[in-house]
């Protein structure tokens, strides 16, 4: 089968590897049984599935404890469990002015329901420690209680310093909720290191896991009087008799089934991702954005966004025209990007996108090609001369 040029790949990576599709499959045909509701062969089989690919995170994340990972649909739940489980009535914020819709709608909806509020810290000169203990310190205020922020934008290759971030959370007593949508698989973490209390991330984008997979990491460091609440109440397979959900995690927040499938792909995608090599696939990614940023700045129409910080997401706009019509009409060139405002208000106003149409976003993976490079930039020409 013959596939599309696919730069779509901060939205979702795309082909998925073989061996992820193997996975997800094999699961289906041999191990169909529903994980902890029940004892027999097939519900052992799925189960040892879920165990083994919080082992595999478990050790990606830098964490001792594999139970404190939390399987989660997506990024958004992830983030949903953490931030509406840990803030309580009264608290103050802090997330950063790239932050996605799901940071910045939990927050809005908390500050209807428990009167939460928030300040949002700049990103532009977040250099050194000295910079971001200057910089949180001017939004600190006697009820701040956390710092939620992405660890690298989904409109742009900017990431924030994670380390230093954290670092201030532990100088100050905060919990750090941190936005890994577009970090994992890209970028090491370490959430000892970087003294991160909850990490959120997806299955389907850097670790080239199947759609419907994401996780909740939770801080080895956290003692049961500390997690948060649970978000979904219902039949976990453990402590069937009690009227509320069990204590500890993972249960305490996995209500429902589990999605085994997609997870058996998840920890295939992790597998794929570690032989590879993180370095490996994040090198690539700069090679391919410098080739398409260095293209496009011939254009004299084509404005590029942050065109500094190199990675795997770049974000450009051509004056005069909508983003969604040069999205559409690469689309007819068999080249897939996204156009618009990417759910992220924040990050657009941030680096002055156009009000009107936002932006095109280009999202490299692992599998893309510096012919597809040459094709887009072909392709972009073609517009320009229209």
């Amino acid at each position: 089968m013959k596939y599309p040029i696919y730069f779509d790949n901060a939205a979702t990576t795309f082909p998925k590897p073989p061996s992820v599709l193997r996975a997800v499959e094999r699961t289906m045909r041999e191990s169909g049984g529903n994980p902890g509701r029940g004892s027999h062969r097939l519900a052992r089989a799925a189960a040892s599935i879920l165990y083994g690919c919080r082992e595999s995170i478990a050790e990606l994340v830098g964490l001792d404890d594999p139970t404190r990972i939390v399987f989660t649909p997506n990024t958004t739940a992830a983030l949903n469990i953490a931030i509406k489980g840990f803030l309580k009535a009264g608290d103050h914020v802090l997330i950063s002015d790239l932050e996605h819709n799901s940071v910045l709608r939990p927050i809005v909806s908390m500050g209807e329901t428990h009167s939460v509020t928030y300040s949002v810290f700049s990103t532009c000169d977040l250099r050194f420690p000295r910079d971001v203990e200057f910089e949180l310190l001017s939004h600190l205020k006697p009820g701040t209680r956390a710092v939620i922020c992405t660890h690298a934008s989904n409109l742009c290759s900017r990431t924030l310093p994670i380390r230093e971030i954290g670092a201030f959370c532990k100088k100050h007593g905060l919990i750090f909720i941190v936005d890994a949508a577009q970090s994992i698989g890209h970028c090491k973490i370490d959430m000892r290191a970087d003294h991160i209390t909850a990490l959120c991330a997806p299955g389907h984008k850097g670790l080239y896991g199947p759609q419907g997979s994401g996780f909740l990491a939770l801080s080895d460091g956290l003692s049961e009087t500390e997690l948060p609440s649970p978000l979904l109440e219902g039949g976990s397979g453990f402590q069937s008799l009690l009227p509320t959900m069990p204590d500890l995690p993972p249960e305490r927040y996995e209500a429902g089934t589990a999605s085994t499938p997609m997870i058996a792909g998840l920890q295939a995608g992790i597998r794929f991702v570690r032989d590879v090599g993180i370095e490996a696939i994040a090198e690539k990614e700069c090679r391919l954005y410098r080739m398409l940023r260095d293209g496009l700045y011939e254009f004299a129409d084509v404005t590029i966004y942050a065109p500094e910080t190199e990675g795997s997401v770049l974000s450009f706009s051509v004056q005069g025209r909508p983003s969604e019509e040069i999205a559409d009409v690469l689309d007819e060139s068999n080249i897939c990007v996204r156009a618009g405002f990417h759910c992220a208000a924040l990050a657009h106003k941030t680096l002055g996108t156009s009000q009107d149409s936002g932006a095109v976003r280009v999202g490299f993976g692992y599998f893309n090609t510096a012919d597809e490079v040459h094709r887009m930039l072909s392709a972009v020409r073609r517009i320009l001369r229209v």
